[in-house]
């Protein structure tokens, strides 16, 4: 799927196109407001796995010891790379 970055101000412009793309060409955008990402544009049956569904799903799996141990350091390594999104509410 094509993911395509406009501003606000372009996607309210030109809105009945955006979503005529989004439901023909399965076509996603990413709004900016002052060049910040703030919401997303995309097909319903886009499937999008949230950490809780993760965890949800990890619960049923059983891993041998040696596989769960080397996931949990992935699982750290991961986490220690990723970047908290900015608060705008504080």
């Amino acid at each position: 799927m094509k993911t395509t970055t406009i501003s606000v101000t372009e996607a309210a412009r030109n809105f009945a196109d955006c979503v005529n793309r989004v439901y023909y060409q399965n076509v996603s955008y990413v709004l900016l407001k002052n060049g910040i990402p703030v919401a997303r544009l995309v097909p319903e049956k886009e499937k999008i796995c949230l950490g809780r569904d993760l965890a949800k799903v990890l619960r049923k799996v059983d891993l041998p010891t040696d596989e769960a141990v080397s996931w949990n350091r992935d699982l750290k390594k991961a986490r220690k790379n990723l970047k908290p999104q900015p608060d705008k509410g504080r």
